[in-house]
């Protein structure tokens, strides 16, 4: 069937010499129709194979799909999860995609390759490869450069074996911690997740593989932090909180690819908002890449949010908006949206914009180049080097939040009780989609598929002299109290208890942290927090340990010798964890996302005056047990020499804000240096605390560095009461520090000069310079 059609065009649209659009230009002339339209779908290879759910309602709409293995006899837009969906090597994935790819050309008539997608959140999501930590750990290290070099390698591997597309990274902003994707984003405070989502991005597709943000957008503050739950927060919120993480990964990143929301945002689902997906992504910020569907959002649109009447309806409704192709199959860019466009319904012009896209994005590919045919080589996933960087991210990422000198373990310390239910399954350290957790649940014979010690297991390895005993004590989510006597008895006859309690990853209520796996509060589950009250009530000091995919309420604990927060930092953690314990590693992670003091405690950082305490006017205190950006050390740092190159400077002006960090311990360490911002008059509400810039800053004992911050003006805008974004004239407080509290030094600058409205080129970034 792979005959060609005009022997000019095909010419034209295999000329690498030309541009990406005009390739695509030349061979959309040559489409019919179903051709176009097939375009814009995509097949789910074995899906009919899966038992149990690795997306929402998959059993549901797989049985309905055309075509789950391949492509039409008119083509296919994207192949989902060749590598990700069962257990299958590298080596058998390569051969199933190349055979896969080969149908698609030699059955078709244009011969058009499919783009491949696979999930590489907590890296490449496929059997034997690294499992790194999860986008929450690479938040708590506050460090672009080795987030992008973590993606640069994961998107290396994916590359060589033949896929084109990554889902990654997430980019939702925490607002209520209950919320069961909070271990997947990069926290709660939206400059922090812009920079580190950039640098994923520019990483991934410096190895070309085109990055996906998501989800576009809102996802993260749906009511009460259930999953796929309405969305109601205000035009201003969604502004300046949800939308800049993704505007820095478009403009600072290049993204490639936007995946859209489940939800409904004031009772628009995003899968059919134009304002959104047209209106602000495109319009305003110039993105010119592919939006794709989340999994069967399109299909959404007919069976949740009731919008469409009909498979087609819903596919006209989300191509209107702005979505060009649906994933993971094709339900609702099918035969019935076929007959609206040839009945007139639906223009074929909304067709060709979306496949135009598409096919530029392939060309970009090279999947358009002539005599292509499809290479890919099986290659070590988990190799030497990935595994060095994952070992970099899970060090720099634990946190150490308390500490009355039980740590770095003395020598003394002879006998030691581990105790917890996450203290000896390496699988409490990786998160949902990691493929340990996220597929081999299905397949108990083949054990967690990657090298992983646990925690336990590290520490006895890190301290080989000790006597380490170890009591899970109770499950991690069952009320299971049989096992405390056990744990409680282990720790009065050590010199040291280490209670490590948190989460095991899961989808669906199949766990207590990750997709569809919400919160009704921020106690620790199960029974946990009794066992470690219960461990606190010996005279055995207890050092807690906490691993988990979102923050829990750790106030009743505060007896503990010492406290180390990790979230899920992946296969190398217990390694990174037992380093911080013994001393080996000095910590230096800092929280992405505040401590709770109290369970029902779910409100941010990222408050205006009335987000805090009102003493006087409420009795509930907001105030965290440890604040947004802490974490201390085995050393100290002092703080000094704030100093502004101007005092005030006009609303379209750069001031300089520098000051000087001294290591004054008798370790070596890395300080995380805090920015933040505080308009004190503005014509709306701003938040109290805003981080502005941040740096890591290494230094030896006695050695100091001056880090000096260049903020433009810019970096105060806001949305305005008539929903422009402005800068505002008047007095900015500027503070450096530890922490979102702990702030030693502080300044303040004018802002002078008339109002500037500004837009979609305004400056988004705060370099640093170390000197």
């Amino acid at each position: 069937m792979n005959e060609p059609a005009n022997d000019q065009r095909v010419r034209l649209w295999h000329d690498s010499s030309l541009s990406p659009g005009e390739r695509a230009r030349a061979l959309l002339a040559e489409m019919t129709l179903p051709e176009k339209l097939a375009q814009l779908g995509s097949a789910w290879p074995g899906s009919a194979e899966i038992s149990g759910d690795v997306a929402p309602m998959q059993d549901v709409f797989a049985d309905g799909s055309s075509r789950s293995d391949g492509a039409s006899e008119h083509g296919i837009g994207h192949l989902t999860r060749v590598f990700g969906t069962g257990p299958v090597s590298a080596a058998a994935g390569v051969d199933r995609l190349l055979a896969l790819q080969r149908e698609i050309v030699e059955r078709t008539r244009l011969g058009i390759p499919a783009l491949v997608h696979e999930e590489c959140l907590t890296g490449f999501t496929t059997l034997g490869a690294t499992v790194y930590p999860t986008a929450l750990a690479w938040a708590a290290t506050f460090d672009p450069a080795l987030v992008e070099r973590m993606s640069r390698a994961i998107g290396a591997d994916m590359r060589a074996v033949g896929v084109h597309q990554g889902l990654a990274p997430v980019l939702d902003v925490v607002r209520d911690y209950r919320w069961g994707r909070v271990e997947e984003t990069l926290g709660e405070d939206p400059y922090l997740a812009g920079i580190l989502g950039a640098a994923y991005v520019r990483g991934l597709q410096d190895s070309g593989v085109v990055a996906t943000l998501k989800h576009f957008a809102g996802y993260s503050a749906s009511r009460a932090a259930r999953n796929h739950a309405p969305v109601s927060i205000g035009p201003r919120e969604l502004r300046d909180v949800i939308l800049p993480p993704f505007e820095m990964a478009v403009r600072e990143g290049g993204a490639g690819s936007v995946m859209n929301a489940y939800v409904d945002l004031d009772g628009v689902p995003a899968a059919a908002n134009t304002a959104l997906l047209t209106g602000i992504l495109r319009q305003e910020w110039g993105f010119e890449g592919v939006v794709v569907s989340d999994y069967w959002a399109i299909a959404f649109l007919e069976t949740m949010h009731r919008v469409a009447d009909g498979t087609g309806a819903a596919g006209a409704l989300a191509l209107r908006a702005g979505i060009d192709v649906e994933l993971p199959q094709t339900l609702c860019y099918g035969d019935e949206l076929l007959k609206m466009v040839q009945e007139g319904e639906v223009s074929e012009e909304l067709v060709d914009r979306s496949v135009l896209r598409l096919l530029r994005q392939k060309a970009e590919q090279g999947l358009l180049d002539a005599g292509w045919t499809p290479r890919a080589e099986p290659v070590d996933l988990d190799s030497p080097g990935n595994r060095a960087i994952a070992r970099d991210i899970a060090e720099r990422s634990v946190v150490l939040l308390a500490n009355d000198g039980a740590l770095p373990l003395a020598a003394s310390a002879s006998t030691i009780a581990v105790v917890g239910p996450c203290a000896d399954d390496p699988l409490a350290l990786m998160g949902c989609y990691s493929f340990p957790n996220h597929v081999l649940p299905r397949y108990p014979g083949l054990g967690i598929g990657v090298a992983a010690s646990s925690f336990a297991e590290a520490l006895r390895n890190e301290l080989p002299g000790a006597t380490i005993a170890v009591h899970p004590g109770c499950p991690i989510s069952e009320v299971d109290r049989s096992g405390f006597g056990a744990a409680v008895a282990a720790a009065r006859e050590s010199d040291v208890c280490i209670a490590v309690v948190g989460d095991r990853a899961g989808m669906f209520g199949h766990g207590t942290s990750g997709e569809g796996c919400d919160a009704e509060d921020l106690n620790l589950p199960g029974v946990q927090g009794e066992l470690v009250q219960a461990l606190l009530a010996t005279a055995t000091p207890v050092v807690l340990v906490v691993i988990s995919g979102r923050p829990y309420a750790l106030g009743r604990y505060t007896g503990s010798a010492a406290m180390i927060q990790a979230f899920m930092p992946g296969e190398e953690g217990g390694g990174a964890i037992a380093g911080v314990v013994s001393g080996r590693i000095t910590p230096s992670g800092r929280l992405p996302v505040q401590i709770p003091r109290s369970p029902g405690s779910v409100t941010t950082y990222l408050q205006p005056p009335l987000g805090g305490n009102s003493a006087g006017i409420s009795n509930l205190d907001p105030a965290p047990l440890f604040p947004f950006g802490h974490g201390i050390s085995y050393t100290a740092f002092a703080y000094s020499e704030a100093a502004l190159s101007d005092s005030a400077i006009p609303t379209d002006g750069t001031v300089e804000v520098s000051v000087r960090v001294r290591n004054t311990g008798d370790r070596a360490g890395a300080e995380t240096v805090q920015l933040y911002l505080h308009h004190t008059r503005a014509q709306v509400t701003r938040p109290v605390r805003e981080l502005a810039g941040f740096t890591r800053v290494a230094l030896a004992p006695g050695d100091s560095a001056r880090v000096s911050f260049t903020l433009h003006a810019d970096r105060t805008g806001f949305t305005g009461i008539d929903m422009h974004r402005i800068v505002e004239p008047g007095t900015i407080e500027i503070f450096v520090g530890r922490s979102a509290t702990d702030l030693p030094c502080t300044v303040s600058v004018e802002l002078t000069g008339p109002r500037r409205i500004i837009g979609h080129d305004r400056i988004l970034v705060t370099p640093v310079r170390i000197d």
